[in-house]
């Protein structure tokens, strides 16, 4: 979670003297949601004030997961800031490259198999007795037995695919 709070706080910007119970109140939120104030690389102001009479502010925060040990701090990026009168902030995100291999059911489109498939869907749907359809169980009754003919039928004409990083998303 991040952003503009516009709250000044000593628990974050050490020029300013004061504790603000509104910033309690932000932290027990952060908390509801497992996250914990981050604290920057590098201690900067995050909102630069055109006049020099006032000083720079700490406004931006960030919040991330508690207790995590890859995403505990951020940094300040005071060359970034271009014609904004707030510094960006940004986190790192290791990741590593991770092969997941998962296998699905399939049937290819055009094959014998699916033309195997819905012959026999279409021939078992033909043979449901649908002459006691009078009430809600009756009826519910009739689509388990289609939905149990359908899942029987894709068993038996469906192959194991594996599905990896090569895969066509399609």
């Amino acid at each position: 979670m991040t952003g503009d709070f516009n709250i000044r706080d000593s628990l974050w910007d050490p020029t300013f003297p004061h504790h603000s119970t509104i910033s309690d109140d932000l932290l027990i939120i952060a908390d509801s949601f497992d996250l914990s104030l981050s604290t920057p690389t590098n201690q900067f102001p995050t909102r630069y004030i055109d006049n020099p009479s006032n000083s720079n502010l700490v406004l931006d925060l960030i919040f991330l997961q508690s207790g995590s040990d890859e995403l505990d701090n951020h940094i300040i990026h005071l060359d970034w800031c271009l014609t904004s009168n707030h510094t960006p902030l940004t986190i790192t995100i290791l990741t590593i490259e991770e092969n997941i291999n998962s296998v699905k059911r399939s049937i290819v489109k055009g094959s014998k198999e699916e033309k195997s498939f819905i012959k026999e869907v279409i021939a078992s749907f033909r043979s449901l007795n649908m002459s006691n359809m009078s009430d809600i169980p009756s009826l519910e009754k009739i689509v388990g037995n289609f939905a149990d003919i359908v899942a029987e039928s894709w068993e038996k004409y469906a192959k194991n695919v594996n599905v990896t990083k090569h895969s066509k998303s399609w």
